[in-house]
């Protein structure tokens, strides 16, 4: 069978296995987020943090929730990694320096998983599994949060409430990424990944030297990295690692995590506005955004540029041996259109082209299909944008979904797209016109500027790939990175969660003959075109000096 064939098949496997998950998780998450019901775990979580799961929020409430929560786990985080030394189950590690663990705090409760350290080399079992593990649960759980609050918005009426912030944040742990994640987990096991808490083992000489391998509850740890949109790897080789992914089933099954939650959640949006039809043009548009991207790179990975790409049957250097180009493109795709930033091939080795599709991916804002939660709601402030400008060419108030988009709903979609690109762009500049941190570059000219803007994009857009080619382990990149996560992060919530207040007080408006449908077709080629141009094209000078500069001189 010829690599391209494999590749073909494997995706359309990939296409099958989600569309059967999609109705049945779309529609369970949506009766879990709209249930009155808690059960008896649930109740005694809001007793122990003292929360009223049933007193409605409004905006502020609901935004004072989520930096509470976060801060409070960045702090929780950061004191874990400080105390390694003297825990136990530490493996030998000493405490984590203070630049790397606000970096990391910040990293993981921001959904980012951003890793500037070896994850096997510095990390004991504690940090692993009781810090990063459960921020890999907590953050995705603010994500999903965030996103059915914003739908609340476009489905209540003459009301400022969104529902309760702890409800919704335990229910997303408790009845949807917990079951999935320890189902997934032995999956995982079954196909060879470990799962364990052992020691540091000396399993050979080589060379000269020794090799040592270190166990862990990496399993799952991996399932919730994947099905969390998180990206973190147990092991600094990430899903390279054939303990992290240890066949190619399991390289497909981690894609298909990547994804599930994001395409189902469109549904759950349709099933609470009352419109599934509004549901599958959101999800017609994820999907083909992310069909266009995964076809550009699987064609930019296989093109024949000589005789070691015509026996290797692609561009190989980078790519694990055990999933091929393929397989490593599919994944690639996916971990860059959402906010996963797993990897399970070297993306600094990727073709010139190829670097670009990764970094374009994260740079649409990472919203086909996104993260989990930020996925969703990055699609439909996009949506407002699309109407928007509908309303433009025809000089009609614009409407989404019963809901007119005024000029306060414009200001509050308007900044959350101007955000990410602020940040990136501001600390990418910074970066390359001071004297120290060029000199983290492990290549001169197009390839170590695109290393430098690949950083600032994955940490703003809270993606947490890597170039791999930049040393990011220095205080100038701890910090910057750091600080674009926390931002990248929760200012967009600020307008998100406004933007979902506003829609909420206002009455709904009745269809009328004028009317732009939302869930046509011509729709939906208006949203990927918007979404194409508007955010797409901030980028592209960057992306000229970079990526673009590099595919067209090879």
């Amino acid at each position: 069978m010829s690599p391209v064939l494999a590749g073909v098949l494997q995706l359309l496997a990939l296409i099958a296995a989600l569309a059967l998950a999609y109705r049945p998780l779309g529609d369970y998450m949506a009766r879990v987020y709209s249930s009155e019901k808690h059960y008896k775990p649930e109740k005694w979580i809001y007793k122990a943090i003292g929360a009223n799961p049933t007193a409605e929020m409004r905006w502020p409430a609901y935004l004072r929730a989520v930096l509470a929560f976060s801060a409070v786990s960045v702090l929780f985080l950061y004191a874990l990694q400080r105390a390694q030394g003297i825990l136990p189950g530490s493996l030998g590690f000493s405490a984590i320096d203070p630049d790397q663990a606000f970096n990391t705090a910040a990293s993981f409760v921001a959904n980012t998983n951003w890793q500037s350290y070896y994850g096997e080399q510095a990390m004991g079992h504690v940090v692993q599994t009781g810090g990063l593990a459960v921020q890999n649960f907590v953050s995705a759980a603010v994500g999903m949060a965030v996103a059915v609050a914003l739908v609340r918005g476009f489905a209540r009426s003459r009301t400022g409430e969104l529902g309760n912030f702890w409800a919704d944040m335990v229910r997303g742990v408790v009845r949807i990424l917990l079951p999935i994640s320890v189902i997934g987990a032995i999956i995982l096991v079954a196909c060879g990944a470990l799962q364990n808490f052992s020691g540091i083992h000396e399993v050979g000489q080589f060379l000269g030297g020794s090799q040592q391998w270190n166990g862990g509850a990496v399993a799952s740890q991996e399932v919730i990295k994947e099905l969390g949109t998180n990206g973190g790897g147990y092991f600094n080789a990430n899903s390279a690692h054939p303990f992290e992914n240890p066949t190619p089933f399991s390289n497909l099954f981690e894609i298909f995590l990547i994804l599930v939650i994001p395409f189902a959640l469109t549904r759950t949006f349709g099933r609470m506005v009352g419109s599934l039809r509004q549901g599958y043009a959101i999800l017609a548009t994820m999907a083909t955004i992310w069909l266009g991207f995964t076809a550009l790179m699987m064609w930019t990975e296989f093109a024949h540029h000589g005789p070691a790409f015509d026996v290797s049957g692609g561009a190989m250097e980078g790519k694990e041996t055990r999933f091929g180009v393929g397989a490593s493109a599919i994944f690639s795709v996916a971990t860059t259109l959402t906010s996963t930033g797993a990897v399970n091939s070297f993306h600094s080795s990727y073709t010139g082209l190829g670097g670009g599709i990764q970094l374009l991916g994260m740079q649409l804002g990472e919203i086909a299909p996104g993260g989990v939660g930020s996925g969703l709601y990055g699609m439909l402030v996009m949506a407002i944008i699309a109407v928007f400008i509908a309303g433009l060419m025809v000089g009609r108030t614009p409407e989404y979904l019963g809901k007119k988009i005024g000029t306060r709903e414009i200001k509050f979609a308007a900044c959350y797209i101007l955000i990410t690109p602020a940040l990136v762009l501001c600390f990418t500049a910074a970066a390359m016109a001071m004297p120290t941190p060029p000199h983290s570059m492990l290549n001169s000219g197009a390839h170590g500027f695109s290393e430098v803007l690949y950083a600032y994009t994955s940490g703003a857009n809270n993606n947490g790939s890597a170039f791999a080619g930049l040393n990011a382990d220095t205080q100038w990149f701890n910090s910057t990175i750091g600080i674009a996560m926390l931002l990248g992060r929760f200012l967009p919530m600020v307008f998100v969660l406004a933007l979902a207040g506003s829609l909420a007080e206002q009455k709904p408006v009745p269809e009328t003959a004028g009317t732009l449908r939302t869930d046509k077709p011509l729709y939906t080629g208006l949203l990927v075109g918007t979404i194409l141009i508007v955010t797409g094209l901030t980028y592209f000078p960057a992306l000229a000096l970079g990526p673009l500069a590099e595919g067209l001189a090879s």
